[in-house]
């Protein structure tokens, strides 16, 4: 029965000592098309690089995470921004509902109330474009990442890459899948001991990420809901305090994304350029500028 690599992992050992082709220095030179890592962080452009080890579509070389991560991160501000705001504008609102609790005689359909409302609405309209532009944008990362997990460790992976994007999008099961994902992306990404053993890194940011995502989704579903049934000015008043606890709870949720996401990225570049250094440099695609 053949052996893995004892340095890669990945790979059919192939000499005396348990490495590798790749590992052992000894590997073909890259095919036409392909190209070298990108100096200075281990990680290769990815488009045409060839299948790799994970199946089709993973490239030999993780492609890196970092600009995607970056603008992850901005837009996650963006989000906190938001939440803050819609926060701010509610707490607002729930003052005036208060106040035609206390006395029935006030319209809160006209004059300050009507603006009140008007700045609410927009308010949300802000959160909800944050929202989803975060979204479409933290799932492009988070499926580059878990491509870039194959081939670290393609033996740690649950779920295929399909199901970082899918994942997502399945009722229920959207409250576990995703997780079963990044648990395997954080494992891969981990870096080696110097002796190429396997290390562990304790999931303490991973698990209170998708702690705070699961719960802020819930709350707001309550929230959401009470809000849709409330009529009388004390349901209108308590709803809005359970709307903006949710919201709250949404901007500490995606400042643990931003722990995640730079934990994450930060592993995957320190692992990849010490797989780098393990393979040693690779020859550059004809006609390229790189040494």
């Amino acid at each position: 029965m053949s052996m893995l690599c004892t340095r890669c992992r990945i790979r059919t050992a192939v000499t005396d000592d348990g490495l590798c082709t790749f590992c052992s220095g000894t590997r073909p030179p890259l095919p036409d098309g392909a190209t070298a890592p990108v100096p200075g962080t281990g990680l290769g452009p990815g488009p045409g690089s060839g299948p790799g080890p994970g199946g089709w579509g993973v490239g030999t070389w993780p492609r890196s995470p970092v600009g995607l991560s970056r603008a992850v991160i901005a837009l996650l501000g963006c989000v906190i921004a938001s939440d803050l705001f819609v926060i701010g504008a509610g707490l607002h609102l729930r003052s005036l509902w208060e106040g035609l609790a206390a006395d029935e005689s006030l319209n809160i359909y006209t004059g300050p109330g009507l603006r009140a409302q008007e700045l609410y609405d927009r308010a949300g309209a802000a959160q909800t474009a944050a929202f989803l532009a975060t979204g479409v944008l933290f799932i492009i990362w988070f499926h580059r990442t878990r491509r870039n997990a194959e081939v670290f460790e393609s033996g740690v992976q649950r779920m295929g890459p399909g199901w970082a994007v899918g994942g997502w999008f399945v009722p229920v099961a959207n409250l576990w899948f995703p997780y079963r994902v990044a648990s395997g992306i954080w494992e891969a990404s981990v870096g080696l001991h110097p002796d190429g053993g396997w290390r562990t890194v304790p999931k303490t940011v991973l698990n209170l990420w998708w702690g705070g995502w699961v719960v802020s989704v819930l709350v707001s579903r309550i929230a959401v809901s009470q809000w849709d049934r409330a009529r009388e000015p004390e349901q209108v008043s308590d709803a809005a305090a359970l709307v903006a606890a949710a919201d709250a709870l949404d901007a500490v949720a995606a400042v643990l994304a931003i722990v995640f996401v730079r934990a994450v990225t930060r592993m995957q570049v320190e692992r990849a350029g010490t797989r780098q250094t393990a393979t040693g440099p690779e020859r550059a695609a004809p006609g390229s500028t790189t040494p």
